[in-house]
């Protein structure tokens, strides 16, 4: 189901994903409109489950992380419980900052993160290679992040 947004919807959306953190006074000036016209909005468009929510971003490598490691993940398809079992494994390691499943070649994608290779290693050791029902692991390092946006052709 998709709802009809207008362009004021379109402009509030905008400078929402620009600056999260805007309030909704400064949210409605920079979209044009009054506070309650854009607080209205922002109902309208939560209600109708197209604003999820207004987060937090927390920079891992401000904290020290220097390592990204995406692992693509064939799991071995002859257990039932395979994904399960190893979705559920897979949130328990911490480092881990993003599961994604696909259909295809790759089952499971996990983007890990580490203070430092040795750190890498560490995990990968000890948490990574005892996920269960594992038929193959692919590893491919962050080198540089290109394009990182939210943001969408509004």
């Amino acid at each position: 189901m998709s709802i009809q947004i207008d362009d004021t919807d379109r402009r509030i959306l905008r400078h929402l994903l620009a600056d999260p953190a805007l309030a909704t006074p400064d949210l409605a000036e920079r979209a044009g409109v009054t506070q309650a016209t854009c607080w209205r909005r922002l109902e309208k468009l939560a209600e109708a489950g197209l604003l999820l929510a207004r987060e937090a971003v927390v920079d891992w490598r401000a904290l020290g992380y220097e390592v990204e490691v995406s692992l693509r993940f064939t799991l071995d398809k002859t257990e039932p419980r395979a994904f399960d079992d190893f979705i559920a494994a897979a949130r328990e390691v911490p480092e881990v900052i993003g599961i994604e499943t696909f259909l295809g070649r790759v089952d499971v994608r996990l983007n890990v993160i580490a203070r430092d290779m040795a750190h890498y290693q560490q995990i990968y050791r000890e948490r990574i290679l005892t996920l269960p029902h594992i038929s193959d692991i692919e590893a491919l390092m962050l080198i540089a992040t290109i394009k990182d946006s939210a943001g969408l052709p509004l």
